[in-house]
């Protein structure tokens, strides 16, 4: 402990440095810009601002890129809360409660708790991934195709069981995801599928359309049906912070959110969009009133922001601790050591301890930065939703579209945002949820991919799921969701007769 306490102080004499304090501060402002820009991401970001480090030393770039990293993480809230559209996929779920708080005149108090929930968030992980980064990491080493295929599988299970509406709905709109995901070349074989011949989807179809779309592009479809356009909304000083009440509704969802999002981001994948999915259903299940979820409930914004943010903490324990990157954001964040001569492993402590302490102090410094930088800008933005929808909503569109274009340059990709807007603007009609849509096209690839290596480690044998103890405790909890489901459904099922009596009746079913 005390050796812990002797090289955080080492970091904090290297962070707290004014040309290091520099570069984190420039990081996270770029990072909030890139997060409130639809389409863009961290990944873009980091991606697109790589070779501007390239004339720092090695400790400034990873700094740097780390605050444009979890300052993506906050940003994204911003436009999510405010606009319904997803400033980068982690914040799908910030929409839905997000912007239903906004509509009744509490867009400042969910900005409020987005930042707090995700300083928060980011505080407590950086403070797990200091002292649980070597155990924690060793362990997500055992997880093989066959235990992440199962991951992965009980991941769309819990969604689905936790979902406030119907189990076989949510499975169906994850399916239609996993469909829409598996387009393009085969990673395996490298056949071209299901493309029709549009070189564009190449790729596959990117999950910033199908989110802009089914979020911000059918919002605005959803308003402009609307006989009377709803009022602007002209909030007082007053009600930009929270009351005592949110913040009490909010307490418990940051925490889950923190523990969930720190663990879920150890493991391999999108670990920061997976886990604001997870931690949205898992506030909807133990919420008293569930049925408060997607009308502006607290908890839906505080457990979602909190748990992407603590993830991204949880992404550099392997990073940092075994030289493994969980994902594609971290695979970046790799390279970038890499290229400035640094070797990520067990050794980066010991030979480098100035680099790798001041790493974790900045992350500290980072998260104050952006509280910082967000809270005092609660009023601005919210001064956004004074513009009349009229004149509000074609901006938007506008943003929406430059947002998709910008990502590859593909007029594809607005036509898949058009296209995903009038299915998101029909599910809503139909009363399902598009966020599983999200999540299924996210996972397709890593889905597919798992359950192919699994085949070829075993030679075709699918009994390799149940000679595997972890995958096979992973996939018999996900056959227990499905069966407790089936037990729901039976048990508080209606009888036709009583429903058909109830119709005749003219009462609500």
């Amino acid at each position: 402990m005390t050796e812990t306490v002797h090289n955080l102080l080492l970091g904090f004499s290297v962070a707290l440095s004014p040309p290091v304090l520099l570069y984190a501060f420039v990081g996270c402002v770029v990072g909030t810009i890139v997060g409130v820009l639809p389409g863009v991401g961290p990944l873009a970001g980091i991606s697109l601002l790589l070779p501007a480090t390239f004339g720092l030393d090695a400790t400034k770039a990873i700094v740097m890129l780390a605050g444009i990293y979890y300052g993506a993480m906050y940003g994204g809230s911003t436009t999510s809360i405010l606009m319904r559209i997803p400033g980068e996929a982690a914040s799908v779920m910030t929409c839905i409660d997000g912007y239903a708080m906004a509509r009744k005149g509490r867009a400042g108090a969910a900005l409020a708790i987005a930042a707090v929930g995700s300083y928060v968030a980011g505080t407590v992980s950086v403070v797990a991934l200091m002292f649980l980064a070597p155990p924690l990491a060793s362990f997500a080493l055992r997880f093989g195709p066959p235990e992440y295929f199962a991951l992965l599988i009980l991941g769309l299970l819990v969604l689905a069981y936790m979902s406030s509406g119907s189990m076989v709905k949510a499975l169906a709109m994850a399916t239609l995801g996993l469909l829409l995901g598996m387009i393009g070349i085969d990673q395996m074989t490298g056949y071209f599928r299901f493309a029709y011949g549009v070189v564009e989807l190449g790729d596959g179809i990117g999950v910033v359309p199908v989110a802009v779309g089914l979020f911000g592009l059918s919002e605005i479809l959803a308003t402009a049906g609307q006989e009377t356009p709803p009022a602007v909304i002209k909030p007082t000083l007053r009600e930009l912070l929270p009351s005592r009440q949110e913040w009490k509704d909010a307490n418990w969802p940051i925490w889950r959110g923190t523990v969930l999002g720190f663990l879920i981001g150890i493991i391999p994948g999108s670990a920061h969009i997976i886990s604001s999915f997870v931690s949205y259903a898992v506030e909807r299940r133990l919420a008293r009133r569930p049925e408060e979820f997607g009308q502006g409930a607290v908890a839906g914004v505080a457990g979602p922001e909190s748990a992407n943010n603590s993830a991204t903490s949880g992404a550099f324990v392997p990073m940092l601790a075994l030289g493994v990157p969980s994902g594609p954001i971290p695979a970046v964040m790799l390279a970038a050591m890499m290229v400035h001569g640094v070797s990520p492993g067990p050794l980066l402590i010991k030979q480098q301890p100035e680099l790798f302490w001041g790493f974790i102090a900045s992350m500290y410094v980072g998260n104050v930065v952006l509280l910082i930088l967000n809270l005092p800008l609660v009023g601005v933005f919210v001064n956004l939703l004074r513009v009349p929808y009229p004149l509000l909503y074609p901006g938007i569109l506008v943003f929406c579209i430059l947002g998709v274009y910008a990502v590859n340059s593909s007029v594809v990709d607005v036509w898949i945002m058009l296209v995903m807007g009038l299915v998101g603007y029909l599910l809503r009609k139909l009363e399902f949820e598009p966020a599983p849509i999200v999540l299924g096209v996210i996972l397709a690839p890593m889905i597919e991919m798992a359950l192919r290596q699994s085949l070829a480690m075993s030679d075709g044998q699918y009994a390799i799921f149940l000679t595997r103890p972890i995958a096979t405790t992973l996939l018999a909890v996900g056959v227990l969701l499905v069966l407790l489901s089936l037990k729901s459904l039976i048990t508080h099922g209606f009888d036709w007769r009583e429903r058909m009596a109830m119709a005749e009746k003219g009462e609500e079913l």
